[in-house]
């Protein structure tokens, strides 16, 4: 059972989401958008922050969703180790602009909708990435040989047609995911993250932050013409980025509702004093954009692969984020079929009884802790 403790708030950090809940009133006074964003925004003035996991109900370490249909409702590793869900559950979208049934992890877009509609009737939050095609070259959101990919895809340039039907069949999708009320779920939206990375087509390398800031800009815009009001928008830069790196490629306060990190763990020694001094140093300057933005902020993606560390959760991860003012963090996938590519505890797993401690402090948020938020 999870300690509650007594709520400390603070008049700073209740701050942070304040412009962009005047956002939310003036286009729709009730809108499932406020309602979570208050929520989320309480947690983070109590010092407390939701866990995600990516992937969590559709497949784990040692099994898949569909051979474990008949065994519970919904498996989680997250929930074989310490009884309850993540209160986070992250999926991504990546592949449904082209159309296909499954995206690039082989998750069915059928079983996303089914399991986002869950989560959210059990209480939880839905976070989507979107890590889409390169539309110039067509290969994988990681294919960088080409420059000038964003500039293909805005308006007056060559792909830019294209992209809109791209955006059209994410909106079409995203417009399917309502409440048993029918009501649009909210979700947090987390577009070209990374993107102080030279990995992805849309990184630092391929184009300049004029260009960044119009293909955030259009997006947005076109998807609030759909009528997706419920977005929550993430930005969300690599972890090690300085203040000014982090705001370059910024598109304004009017265009995004969190500020994010998205950064990992690469090994043991100085590789975790590296990463801990990052996330101290970069979590204190979020918490100060925060303010001075009216954002909440977050930890969008982070996670140390196969865990080797088995206090990490409560002496590495915890220390870096503890009184940091972010709202959830999320770490990585356990995927089923690569040996050594998972992030969260699964049962024998070394990490499992540190996971533990760490589920039962007072400032970490779970499923079950939630939904009587």
């Amino acid at each position: 059972m999870k300690i509650i403790r007594i709520a400390i708030i603070t008049t700073l950090i209740a701050s942070i989401p304040a412009v962009a809940l005047q956002a939310c009133r003036r286009t729709q006074p009730d809108n499932q958008k406020e309602v979570l964003m208050k929520k989320l925004a309480q947690l983070s003035a109590d010092g407390e922050f939701c866990f995600g996991h990516q992937d969590s109900y559709f497949y784990g370490k040692n099994w898949v969703r569909n051979d474990v249909r008949n065994e519970t409702p919904w498996k989680s590793d997250i929930k074989d180790v310490c009884g309850d869900y993540p209160a986070i559950l992250g999926c991504d979208l990546g592949g449904l602009e082209m159309g296909d049934a499954a995206n690039l992890d082989g998750v069915s877009f059928d079983l996303m909708r089914e399991a986002i509609k869950a989560h959210h009737r059990m209480g939880g939050i839905i976070t989507l990435s979107w890590h889409q095609r390169n539309p110039l070259t067509g290969g994988s959101s990681w294919d960088n040989t080409r420059d000038s990919v964003v500039r293909y895809v805005l308006p007056g340039h060559p792909g830019h047609m294209e992209y809109i039907k791209w955006l059209d069949k994410i909106a079409d999708y995203i417009l399917e995911l309502k409440d048993d009320n029918g009501r649009q779920i909210p979700l947090i939206f987390r577009p070209y993250h990374e993107h102080t990375g030279k990995w992805f087509w849309w990184g630092v390398q391929d184009s300049s932050p004029d260009d960044y800031k119009q293909m955030w800009r259009m997006t947005y815009k076109y998807m609030t013409s759909k009528g997706l009001a419920n977005l929550i928008w993430a930005y969300s830069p690599n972890l090690g980025t300085d203040r000014d790196g982090y705001m370059r490629n910024y598109p304004g306060d009017d265009y995004v509702d969190i500020l994010g990190y998205d950064g990992y763990q690469f090994g043991e020694g100085l590789a975790r004093y590296t990463y801990l001094k990052a996330m101290k140093s970069d979590m204190a300057m979020l918490k100060d954009l925060g303010v001075k933005h009216n954002k909440l902020i977050a930890v969008t993606e982070t996670g140390y692969e196969t865990i080797p560390d088995r206090v990490w959760w409560t002496k590495t991860l915890l220390d870096g984020i503890r009184g940091s003012g972010i709202c959830y963090v999320l770490v990585w996938r356990n995927a089923h079929d690569k040996e050594r590519h998972y992030y969260a505890p699964f049962p024998g797993e070394q990490s499992s009884e540190d996971f533990i401690k760490f589920y039962d402090l007072p400032e970490t948020i779970f499923l079950n802790e939630l939904k009587n938020k």
